[in-house]
């Protein structure tokens, strides 16, 4: 089973939010009617920045754990190496 690793904020340069999800479409649809986790609901995080897909849930596991370990720098160097503009890149992958 795969799986994939996600990064969500409320704006650009905004507080992130790293998780991951074997479904990336139904985990955003709970994220944006608030049955997401406490943390998106008390931040307003909706958008979409980043997302990676991985073969193996527990290859995306290991990837969610190490990124959560980063510095905030190299998150944000991170999204904007694909998504400069930090758009909402949901209809994409949903």
């Amino acid at each position: 089973m795969g799986g994939w690793v996600y990064i969500l904020s409320n704006r650009r340069d905004g507080v992130l939010y790293i998780g991951v999800t074997a479904d990336l479409a139904a985990r955003m649809v709970q994220h944006r009617s608030g049955k997401g986790s406490a943390f998106c609901r008390r931040y307003g995080l909706t958008r979409l920045i980043h997302a990676e897909e991985y073969e193996d849930i527990s290859d995306a596991i290991a990837r969610e754990k190490a990124m959560k370990a980063w510095k905030r720098a190299w998150k944000i160097e991170l999204v904007e190496r694909a998504n400069p503009e930090w758009d909402d890149l949901f209809e994409r992958f949903g």
